[in-house]
C-alpha cells in the first residue's frame, strides 16, 4: 500500500497572521517547497457529521484574488460533487453561482479601475 503525505508550513507574523504559506507533497512533480497565498482544507468528520475546516491566507493576498480563490474552490467542489454523486442539479446550481460571482468580481474590478483613472 502506498502512503502519500501533504505538508503545509505557515510562517506567522508577531500578531499570528500568516505571512507566508508553503507546501510540499509526496507526489508533487516539482522539487522543493511551493509557495501559496491561501489554503482551504476541509475534512469530513463522520462521527459528528460535520466539516472541520482550516482556511488561511497571507496578509499580502489581494482581496480580489481571495474572491477568485473562493469562486475557484466552489467550482472545484462542483466537479468533486459530480464525480462523487452525479447530482447534476446541485452541480448546475453551483456552476451558476460561480458564474454570477465571477461577474460580480469583474464588475467590481472595472469600477475600481474607473475610479483610479
Amino acid at each position: 500500500m502506498k502512503t502519500s503525505e501533504i505538508k503545509f508550513t505557515i510562517t506567522l507574523d508577531a500578531q499570528n497572521v500568516p505571512d507566508k504559506i508553503t507546501w510540499d507533497a509526496t507526489d508533487n512533480p516539482n522539487e522543493g517547497l511551493e509557495e501559496a497565498q491561501a489554503i482551504a482544507i476541509s475534512v469530513w468528520d463522520h462521527f459528528h457529521k460535520g466539516t472541520m475546516k482550516i482556511d488561511l491566507w497571507t496578509k499580502a493576498m489581494p482581496v480580489n484574488d481571495m474572491k477568485r480563490f473562493v469562486i475557484e474552490c466552489i467550482g472545484g467542489l462542483s466537479e468533486t460533487l459530480m464525480t462523487a454523486t452525479g447530482d447534476e442539479k446541485m452541480v448546475l446550481e453551483m456552476e451558476d453561482l460561480c458564474q454570477r460571482l465571477s461577474q460580480h468580481v469583474e464588475e467590481q474590478i472595472r469600477k475600481e479601475q474607473q475610479q483610479g483613472q
